[in-house]
């Protein structure tokens, strides 16, 4: 928490613990508008959480929730509930796959006596692990500034009954707490200067990347859904890729060639997530914007697990609000790479092809296995042809004197022919036949 440190805070909410033994709880909120993930796949999504951690889970189940209690959310049975199975189990830590608000979290710390962290807290933990690169910690403690923000009021509670008289409302209480907000608010001031220098460097670099004669292909997905393993085998290269959520956290970008093209840049972007907290989302705008810039866009999906419509839902919601997908569909191509095909069953495969074989609106399908290769050659044709596709020969005559739009034509286009000669007024003219995309023509009129 870069070098300060608050109270009372600082024991319930530090760091957690690799190895630390805990009880996952699903608040099962009856009224919830999800977008369709059921409790079951929500409950094991949580265990996933906590086991990305390196935390043991001992127990785990959901608990229906009818109202909302404001003090602990939980009703008085179901807190006596997990207090039964921390005691049973001998856990150390509850997880409560939700959000907690700060008074919720610190009564259920007192009721338990353990420390109780959430959903939020939880995804947190993970990303400031994860963040390899100085752009990626940044974020996370932007994120964890966030989120503490707004818990302060748990940290000084033994000086907040210390009520002053002589019109002092707040007491001492007040003055700590006060001081520690503008100790964070100065701290998040920097961190956002800090990040939106990276943010201008990162729009330098791709304006440049646009100029460049390199379409990028941006990898995008549920969090375990197999990015990184496909990122792998497509390019050579080698990013982790394990079998836990957030796997990998940074975007990573390498060339690769596809047919008709020489070079093209594939980018792999962090995992989606259900509920992915606010505080994130905000952080890593910079980093996903990455993905408003591709010409293609894989959605890789995990067919193989039975919630894979539901997280499919979640991803394009998080892609409709970066502006990828808007009400007239998705404004760049997308693919749908159905990924762990070989985990099907010969049955499943069969239903799924004629799923296939209908037409899945606005998409492309192409089932993969990004372990085995199965299929990745016909995704990589997919690709090729999807950059390569619509491109029209022309005939354009450019004056000798703008070099910058020869040279943006050598560079973007595929020079079939050119002549030197002069127009109707004698000036030299370069008459090139060239062949380009429309994206690329669109960009040569705009010059």
């Amino acid at each position: 928490m870069s070098g300060f440190e608050f109270g009372r805070e600082t024991e319930l909410q530090g760091e957690v613990t690799r190895g630390a033994r805990a009880v996952v709880v699903l608040p099962d909120l009856r009224q919830r508008g999800g977008l369709g993930l059921d409790a079951e796949s929500r409950l094991e999504e949580g265990e996933g959480l906590a086991r990305a951690i390196g935390i043991e889970v001992v127990d785990s189940f959901a608990l229906p929730i009818r109202a909302v209690r404001p003090s602990t959310l939980f009703g008085e049975g179901q807190v006596q509930k997990i207090g039964i199975a921390i005691n049973q189990s001998d856990a150390e830590l509850v997880i409560v796959d939700g959000a907690l608000s700060a008074i919720q979290q610190r009564n259920l710390e007192d009721k338990l006596e353990r420390k109780v962290i959430d959903r939020t807290g939880l995804i947190l933990e993970i990303f400031g692990e994860r963040a390899a690169t100085a752009e990626g910690r940044l974020q996370v403690e932007l994120a964890h500034l966030d989120y503490q923000a707004g818990r302060l009021v748990r940290s000084w509670t033994h000086l907040e009954r210390q009520r002053g008289g002589f019109g002092f409302l707040g007491g001492p209480g007040e003055t700590q707490i006060e001081a520690d907000r503008r100790l964070i608010r100065g701290r998040m001031a920097r961190i956002r200067r800090e990040l939106e220098q990276v943010r201008r460097t990162r729009t330098l670099h791709r304006e440049r990347r646009q100029r460049a004669p390199w379409p990028v292909v941006a990898l995008v997905g549920y969090t375990n859904a197999g990015k990184s393993t496909l990122f792998n085998r497509l390019t050579g290269a080698d990013v982790m890729a394990e079998d836990l959520l957030f796997a990998t956290l940074d975007p990573t970008m390498r060339a690769i060639r596809l047919p008709g093209l020489d070079k093209a840049i594939l980018s792999d972007t962090v995992g989606f997530i259900s509920e992915l907290p606010t505080q994130l989302v905000a952080a890593f705008r910079a980093t996903l914007e990455e993905v408003t810039a591709a010409d293609v866009v894989v959605h890789v999906r995990d067919i193989a697990n039975p919630a894979s419509a539901a997280q499919k839902l979640e991803v394009e919601a998080i892609l409709a609000d970066l502006g990828v997908i808007g009400e007239e569909g998705a404004s760049v191509p997308i693919i749908e790479a159905w990924n762990k095909w070989d985990l099907l069953s010969g049955e499943d495969r069969a239903m799924r092809r004629d799923l296939i074989r209908a037409g899945v609106p606005n998409r492309q399908v192409v089932p993969i296995s990004a372990a085995t290769g199965e299929g990745v050659e016909n995704l990589v044709s997919l690709l090729g042809e999807l950059l390569t596709g619509g491109a029209q020969v022309l005939e354009l005559s450019v004056p000798m004197a703008d070099g910058q739009k020869l040279a943006w034509l050598h560079a973007h286009g595929e020079i079939l022919s050119e002549v030197q000669t002069e127009d109707e007024q004698g000036a030299p003219v370069q008459r090139l036949t060239v062949r380009l995309t429309p994206r690329e023509l669109g960009r040569f009129v705009q010059m």
